[in-house]
């Protein structure tokens, strides 16, 4: 409910406007005065802006299995070409799981060649 007592509705329908000049909020101030704040209080840094949320949510959807088709639409791009090379460079939890795999398959890997290798020679010497 603490939106309702941020609301300041005007009646030209904009909802959020700023209560002092009755128009809406500039994107660019908001940006500037509190989500960069924010980024910057959480950690993430000063560098985030409106297409961070749009990244962020296409992440979300591939994150939920939903076909590109269905991205594509959400997303409202004209091209599926756009939702491919522009906003699939996120590694999913899938994919950091999948790539996490693989890793430990040729860390492990490696680390059996390493100990067959030392056991070969030791045995070498004792006989």
């Amino acid at each position: 409910m603490l939106h309702k007592e941020r609301s300041f509705s005007t009646p030209e329908g904009w909802l959020f406007a700023n209560p002092v000049t009755g128009r809406p909020y500039h994107q660019e101030e908001i940006q500037k005065k509190h989500i960069r704040k924010a980024g910057v209080a959480t950690g993430i840094g000063g560098d985030i802006g409106w297409h961070t949320f749009r990244h962020s949510y296409r992440s979300w959807l591939d994150e939920t299995g939903a076909p590109l088709t269905v991205q594509k639409e959400l997303m409202r791009h004209a091209s599926i070409q756009t939702t491919i090379n522009i906003y699939g460079k996120a590694m999913t939890d899938s994919k950091r799981q999948a790539h996490s795999k693989v890793v430990e398959m040729v860390l492990n890997s490696s680390k059996s060649e390493k100990t067959a290798d030392h056991k070969t020679p030791a045995a070498a010497i004792g006989s």
